[in-house]
């Protein structure tokens, strides 16, 4: 865990910026490959991801000798269109709606015989982004906040669910950017609200661009999660600049969204001694990183 020191407080990192891939998705997709049969993982594996997703996919295929097949939006950012193809992913471009995504996966399924590897909506995938829920127990036994983005609701399904039976006392906050917060919608209707694919588009957070949550994962977040936020796109911005100076806390603009709750709303969160945000990935073009800090050199110049 990373400490932050802001505004009088601390808040803690856990950098999944820092994986192999840049990001936490690895831990569900290898969980889910390792657990295919062999003859399964001979016909090979799809998945539909706007990147991070895509990349645990191709790297887990790939330490497992699997072939693996991904169905990526073509407005992706490049840094993760480039990585997945260097893990050696077989990559097929759609439009930028998550539904087109599925929709050319589960074609190329049925015409090839590949296993779809589902970026969220898995009990295998939950259970491996769980891990992180685990090792946040262990570095920080005393804590009473986490903070955690929501797309699909993957990764705060298996941190919720890790936390929960262990400490059932430890508040769990979900957090979205406002130009996609359908998850919670959901969480204050009781039912799945689905967002029109020009609004979620709109956010600068490519990774957490879902229309709506998992039907598995809104069950958990229903049963776990004691809250859902959303911070702005200011607040996403100001963020990852605040997070790059740190080179180990470098975060894309999803990865910043938990952080963004905690610096600029924190009177809004539980009262919390030891808290803890989720920085998801770090895989920022390297275009809106240079856009996040230039403010900031130009303010250090000045002073100079």
């Amino acid at each position: 865990m990373i400490p932050l020191e802001w505004d009088g407080g601390r808040l803690y990192l856990k950098p999944e910026n820092l994986q192999p891939i840049g990001a936490f998705k690895l831990r569900g997709a290898y969980n889910k490959i390792a657990s295919l049969t062999d003859e399964e993982r001979s016909r090979g594996v799809i998945t539909y991801s706007s990147g991070n997703h895509a990349q645990g996919v191709a790297y887990a295929a790939r330490a497992l000798a699997t072939k693996a097949v991904i169905v990526m939006p073509g407005n992706a950012p490049a840094i993760k269109r480039e990585a997945t193809v260097a893990l050696g992913a077989e990559v097929v471009f759609v439009g930028p709606s998550g539904v087109e995504r599925q929709i050319k996966a589960e074609q190329l399924a049925a015409e090839h015989g590949y296993v779809i590897i589902p970026p969220y909506d898995d009990p295998k995938i939950i259970a491996g982004q769980g891990t992180a829920g685990l090792e946040i127990l262990e570095d920080l036994p005393e804590l009473d906040l986490v903070l955690v983005p929501i797309g699909g609701g993957g990764l705060i399904s298996g941190i919720s669910t890790a936390i929960k039976l262990s400490k059932p006392n430890v508040k769990i906050i979900g957090v979205e950017p406002e130009l996609a917060a359908d998850a919670q919608a959901s969480f204050r209707a009781g039912n799945i609200v689905k967002f029109p694919p020009e609004q979620v588009l709109s956010t600068s957070a490519d990774g957490l661009r879902s229309q709506y949550v998992g039907t598995l994962t809104f069950e958990h977040i229903r049963r776990y999660v004691d809250d859902v936020v959303t911070v702005s796109e200011e607040d996403i911005f100001n963020a990852v600049r605040i997070l790059a100076e740190n080179p180990k806390t470098v975060a894309e603009p999803s990865g910043a969204v938990a952080p963004a709750a905690w610096l600029f709303h924190r009177d809004s969160l539980p009262a919390s001694k030891q808290t803890v945000a989720v920085i998801s990935g770090g895989n920022v073009d390297p275009e809106l990183l240079k856009r996040a800090i230039l403010p900031e050199r130009a303010a250090i110049g000045s002073r100079t």
